[in-house]
Formats: C-alpha cells, sequence, structure tokens
C-alpha cells in the first residue's frame, strides 16, 4: 500500500486534466516546425492558425487578445488562445475540463458538444457562452482567462439553440442574440434578439426575431453585436461553411429594423467561404476581423483580416472595386501591437517532460483518471490500455488522445516502449490518424509475441470493422519509432524505426478524413479487448510534428 501511495505521489493523474497554465506562461515561446504565420519581416501570411479552431470569437483585454473556438465533443474543450499582436497566437487553457451531460459525453459524441461560443470582459470577469445544441446555452467565468473556469451554467434550456452572443449596452440593459439549429430545431436562417438579466446568467424573455435570412441569405447563423458611432452591428455568416460569406446588418435600435450588407466574400481569390469570426480593434485603433476558412481535412483554419469603416459600413479584406464589399488577403502587415511581440505558435511538439500534459491534447469523451499519467522523472507519457466498447472501433472509443492538423503539410514522430500486460492478449498501442475513415501504425500483443500492425477503417462512424495486417514481430523491450507524414492533399503515410534513421514504409497511402464538424486528427491511443484487475502500457518518450 505504500509504495502505492509513493507512486501516487510521484505522478500526476492526467485523465483527471489538471492543466497548470501558470508554468506554460513561464516557458520561452514555443514555435513550430510545420507552420509560422508570422514573415519576421513586419508582415504576416494568412492563415494565421493553420489548424482546426473553427468558429473562432476573439476580444481584447488590455493589450492581449484571447481568442476561443468550437471543440465539440472533444475534452478538454473551449481552448483559450492569447496574442499581443493578432499574429502570432499561444493556448493558455482550456476552458471545459468535462462536458455536460457527464453520463452522456463519457462516450464519444461526434459533432455535438460545444458548438460556436461568444468570449467576453465585463465588470472584470471573463464570460463565455456557448451551445449545446441538443439542450440549451450556457456560460462559464472566470477571472484568469487561463483558468480556472466556473462550472457551465444553463442560460436557456432548448434544442437547437446555437450561436449565441451577449451584448451589455451602455444603460446596463443586457441582451443575448442567437440563431437555431435546422437539424435541432426544425428551423433555421434567422436571428433572435433576447433579454438577459444583468449578470448574464439567465434569459428573461421569448425574445424577437431582428433578422430573416430566409429571401436572400441561406443558413444564417453565427452573429456577434457590437456598438459604434450610434449603429447596432450584427455580423453574422451565412451560404454554408465551406462556400459562405460574411454579412453585416446595422441598426439604430436594436431591435431593429436592420439594413444588410454583404461586406466579404471569396471574391477572386482561392479563399473559399471567408467568414464566421470576430471584429476587434487595437490599442492604436486598427480594426482587425478573425475568420474561418473550411480547408477539409485540415479543418476550418483562422485568417486574419484588415478592416475599415466607409459610410458607417465596415469593408473587411481588400476592396480592390471600391464597391464596400472585401475580399481575403493572404499575405499584410501586421497589426501594431501595443507591446513587443515576439513569433510563437500553437503548441504541437510534446516531449512529456514536464507535471502537465500539452494544451493541445484533447481525449475523444470525458477521460477517467486511468487513462494516463505523467512521468517527468523518466521524461515520458504513459498510456494504460482500456477496454474497447464491445464490437467497435477506434471512431467510437473514449481514450484515444488526440491534436489538431497543425500545417498543410507535416511529420508526426513518436518514441515508444509498449509493456504489454502478461495476463492479456489483444493490447495495442500506436500512433493513428482519426476521421470518419482512419489508419493507425501500432505494436499489439498476441500469443506469440509482440507484432506490429498497420490497420484502416473505411467508414468508421457508420460502425464498420477495421482491416488489420500484421507487419512483423517486434521485441517489445526494446523502444520502437512510429511515423505519420502528411501531404498537403491529406493523403498519409505511415513507416516504423528502430534507430529514428532508417523508415521502413507500411501500407499504401491513406486518405484522411474530416470528422463530424471537424478536420482530422492525429494521436495516440492504448486500448486492449478484455477487462482484468491490470492492464499493460506504453510510454511516449516524446512526439514531435516537423514540416
Amino acid at each position: 500500500m505504500d509504495s502505492f501511495k509513493n507512486l501516487l505521489f510521484k505522478i500526476t493523474l492526467l485523465g483527471g486534466l489538471c492543466f497548470n497554465d501558470k508554468a506554460l506562461l513561464a516557458q520561452k515561446p514555443f514555435v513550430s516546425k510545420a507552420w509560422v504565420a508570422d514573415n519576421g519581416d513586419g508582415t504576416y501570411k494568412n492563415p494565421v492558425l493553420h489548424a482546426d479552431y473553427s468558429d473562432p470569437d476573439a476580444i481584447r483585454v488590455g493589450n492581449y487578445y484571447y481568442l476561443v473556438a468550437s471543440s465539440f465533443e472533444n475534452i478538454p474543450g473551449l481552448p483559450i488562445l492569447r496574442s499581443s499582436d493578432l499574429v502570432n497566437w499561444k493556448i493558455i487553457g482550456n476552458a471545459l475540463t468535462v462536458q455536460t451531460p457527464k453520463e452522456v459525453f463519457d462516450t464519444p459524441q461526434h459533432g455535438k458538444g460545444v458548438w460556436a461560443p461568444a468570449i467576453r470582459y465585463y465588470k472584470g470577469e471573463f464570460l463565455i457562452y456557448y451551445p449545446g445544441p441538443d439542450y440549451g446555452i450556457y456560460v462559464i467565468r472566470s477571472k484568469n482567462p487561463a483558468g480556472p473556469w466556473s462550472t457551465p451554467v444553463l442560460v436557456e434550456a432548448g434544442k437547437g439553440l446555437i450561436d449565441p452572443c451577449p451584448f451589455w449596452d451602455e444603460d446596463g440593459k443586457a441582451y443575448l442574440i442567437h440563431g437555431f439549429a435546422g437539424s435541432r430545431a426544425g428551423i433555421k436562417s434567422f436571428l433572435v434578439l433576447k433579454s438577459l438579466s444583468a449578470d448574464g446568467s439567465k434569459v428573461l424573455d421569448a425574445g424577437k426575431i431582428i433578422i430573416d435570412g430566409h429571401e436572400t441569405d441561406p443558413t444564417l447563423e453565427g452573429p456577434k453585436i457590437y456598438k459604434r458611432n450610434g449603429f447596432y452591428y450584427v455580423f453574422a455568416p451565412a451560404g454554408g461553411v465551406a462556400t459562405g460569406w460574411q454579412l453585416v446588418f446595422r441598426s439604430k435600435n436594436i431591435y431593429g429594423p436592420y439594413e444588410r450588407k454583404v461586406v466579404m466574400d471569396q471574391g477572386k481569390t482561392a479563399i473559399n467561404g471567408p467568414h464566421q469570426g470576430a471584429w476587434v480593434s487595437t490599442p492604436t485603433g486598427e480594426d482587425w476581423f478573425l475568420h474561418f476558412q473550411d480547408k477539409g481535412v485540415f479543418g476550418r483554419v483562422v485568417h486574419l483580416q484588415p478592416m475599415s469603416f466607409k459610410h458607417d459600413w465596415p469593408v473587411i479584406g481588400i476592396d480592390p472595386d471600391q464597391d464596400g464589399k472585401g475580399e481575403p488577403v493572404l499575405t499584410y502587415k501586421k497589426p501594431k501591437s501595443a507591446i513587443p511581440s515576439v513569433i510563437e505558435t500553437p503548441q504541437d511538439s510534446d516531449e512529456f517532460n514536464t507535471l502537465d500534459l500539452g494544451l493541445q491534447w484533447q481525449w475523444n469523451a470525458n477521460p477517467k483518471v486511468t487513462w494516463a499519467f505523467m512521468y517527468p522523472s523518466k521524461g515520458s507519457l504513459r498510456l494504460f490500455t482500456d477496454k474497447i466498447p464491445t464490437g467497435e472501433n477506434l471512431w467510437w472509443t473514449p481514450n484515444v488522445l488526440l491534436q489538431k492538423f497543425p500545417a498543410p503539410a507535416f511529420t508526426v514522430t513518436t518514441k515508444l516502449q509498449f509493456t504489454p500486460c502478461e495476463r492479456l492478449i489483444n493490447e495495442k498501442v500506436g500512433l493513428t490518424i482519426l476521421g470518419f475513415s482512419y489508419a493507425n501504425i501500432a505494436l499489439k500483443s498476441a500469443k506469440d509475441g509482440v507484432w506490429l500492425t498497420y490497420t484502416t477503417c473505411k467508414d468508421a462512424d457508420n460502425h464498420k470493422p477495421e482491416i488489420e495486417t500484421k507487419i512483423k514481430l517486434v521485441d517489445s523491450k526494446q523502444a520502437i519509432y512510429l511515423r505519420l507524414a502528411v501531404k498537403e492533399d491529406g493523403s498519409c503515410k505511415f513507416s516504423y524505426s528502430q534507430d529514428n534513421q532508417n523508415f521502413t514504409e507500411v501500407g499504401e497511402a491513406f486518405q484522411s478524413e474530416v470528422g463530424r464538424w471537424i478536420g482530422a486528427k492525429f494521436g495516440l491511443f492504448a486500448t486492449r479487448e478484455d477487462t482484468i484487475n491490470d492492464a499493460g502500457f506504453a510510454d511516449f518518450d516524446w512526439i514531435r510534428v516537423e514540416k
């Protein structure tokens, strides 16, 4: 018993998601080897975030900007990113540590969970409003954007209530604007404004329709509300995720009537569907707009556009035709920063040398405390095997540790050592990509030893079985290196090595696929088919992302 207590003292339970942001803030800036938006010469390139931070919203508080994005079924959710210049971002926390209702989200709920959020700062407090499309609209709060955040409070219960955004007017009155998901509510393409309690915790009335997109703007959603020069502005996307356009509506009365204008679309550029995001102003008085672009398996990546006003209408991007409708830029001069900025990017590689798992990691469902442990003295992450749901594949397995595709082309390599349980067979640990279809390279225990395997699964979301190929018997007492290479078309190749120098490819090229409302992801897993009173494990020494 004493030895067990000593073990608990030496390790950090990552299944409980104990993330320490203060230690991360003290570290030197992380710079990805796969994608950097800052050109280093006073300009930047889009996307500023080449990763699936879909439905982004952002605010400025003092000299820093804070961005939040949808996280759907993945936990921890609601990632919080910070920047001093809108170009260089780092992950500083995750606002949601448990998805509710917990008993539902203890198993994968693909495409459900956290949809488009809004972040605001009011009376010294950060607030995030987010929709659970099957349950209603929630709010969480924190004095520190890095967390901890409060337990979610249901502002309004209801199926299909999505994309909420609060607004506090100069007279102290509070409002909430939101849209509807046709898949749940049976109606869509219009925006409703409701009275909100002064503390923002409860909706006070049934609301009024203030904007209807049925005639000109199908799939009108994602509203954000602002005020400038006496005008109320509602920024909202329409036209669908991949091909939509950015709208702005304005009125002198918050309830309307509202004038309509398309302020940005694809124009003559290659940036499809540039829309849905956040207007932010710098301390020096510049206006900018962050929005997403749907890049298929790479997810909804985030672009930064200059923004100006013409006759009290915003123009987003550049306006070559001078008609008040902008189109996106690929490169541009950086925003003027109030404080010196440094080149940094969201974390992707992880050496597993600290007490805490990197903030870029997310589970496929609410985690158990027994899944993952950090061993800082060994500089490794230990994943214990857990039972895969009976008759299911990895898509429907909770204990898959994932992160976003971080660049248009990249390579991931991890070093691991597998220690199977002597009383079990068919334990499996490895490196995977995950989407509607998936593939992985792994080590698997069998009666005759440990095998290197290559596995594919087409239409995994439809519960289809895996196709597993045994490659070779390996010595599990020795470390092995597993590698994933992703090309710009989303095709993937897996390989392995005994020395991290000479890699042998396995299988044919595999085409990665999107998930439900998200891009493909890559990550680590440790599974088994049976349950006894013990489990094997894999020690991952590091995982490194490069071009």
